[in-house]
């Protein structure tokens, strides 16, 4: 069952850039260290909120088709990057993370094992942690 999920994002000046989906909107800007007027998250800082965001869902609906009494489930993540390939004064290295972390904190009456499993479970359905992970095909069309 293959579905199609669509987003618009539209520059509005200075680093900001509105981006629309079917029911929400999200803005994106650049801190005002970095030039921009901070009126939201950064492309990077998404890609963390969307990992965690996702791992999250999963972790709800893999609880409630098991019947786990999950508590809570909690996720710091961070990511290293780096900046000098970002802003062009390199050209060795890549523009993305070059690595991401997670620390997972799961509430249930589970042995450490138990909860182990289940979040390798959860990261496994997990289409963000997918697509960081394995190569997804990126089509783009200029016009």
């Amino acid at each position: 069952m293959l579905s199609t999920i669509k987003v618009n994002g539209t520059w509005k000046g200075g680093y900001r850039v509105d981006v629309q989906g079917e029911d929400h909107k999200l803005i994106i800007d650049q801190p005002e260290a970095g030039g921009g007027k901070n009126e939201g998250p950064n492309p990077l800082e998404v890609v963390l909120f969307a990992q965690a965001g996702c791992l999250g869902t999963i972790a709800a609906i893999i609880a409630r088709q098991e019947r786990i009494e999950l508590r809570g489930f909690e996720i710091n993540m961070e990511g290293d990057l780096d900046k000098a390939f970002l802003m062009g004064k390199t050209t060795e290295g890549r523009a993305g993370f070059t690595e991401i972390r997670a620390e997972v904190f799961i509430d249930a009456d589970m042995t450490d094992e138990e909860k182990q499993a289940f979040f390798e479970r959860v990261d496994a359905r997990c289409p963000v942690s997918d697509n960081l992970i394995d190569n997804t095909k990126v089509v783009f069309k200029v016009k």
